[in-house]
């Protein structure tokens, strides 16, 4: 396990990665055409009830070199992944409505199986502050998110 992950909740949840975009990259959703994402930051809302819970799926975030299995995929091998709040027993939607004022860059990015969410990343601009997201993240919960920092 990376020591960066070895604060991670032991336990099935919901998170939010934090992604650096240096470059415009081009973003393939199925089989249309490429959508161009500008550089920035991004913040993409996932969940893990499966096997291995939020250590087994940040770990894979967090690696640079993997198969693309996921439209996020394509954002943490291209760009620099700053790190992800965990949210043991979190839901990925109730999450992303916390920060629904946040702009969507592509509709449908990691949402294909959500009957509610446009999508599950959301552009997280410069003139919001880190401890913005992390209240807003909090709110109505008392459960406060663990940051892990994805560097070593």
């Amino acid at each position: 396990m990376p020591p960066q992950l070895a604060q991670c909740p032991n336990s099935r949840g919901a998170y939010v990665v934090a992604i650096a975009i240096a470059s415009p990259l081009e973003i393939r959703l199925g089989k249309a055409a490429p959508i161009l994402l500008r550089p920035g930051r991004y913040l993409y809302f996932g969940s893990a009830y499966g096997p291995g819970g939020l250590r087994a799926r940040l770990g894979r975030h967090f690696r640079k070199h993997k198969s693309i299995r996921w439209h996020v995929d394509q954002l943490t091998t291209a760009g620099e992944v700053l790190g992800a709040w965990a949210v043991p027993q979190g839901d990925e939607c109730a999450l992303l409505r916390r920060l629904d004022d946040l702009p969507v860059p592509i509709d449908g990015f990691g949402a294909s199986d959500c009957a509610t969410c446009r999508s599950h990343l959301l552009r997280w601009p410069r003139r919001v502050p880190r401890r913005a997201i992390v209240v807003a993240l909090a709110a109505d919960t008392g459960v406060r998110p663990v940051w892990l920092p994805a560097g070593g």
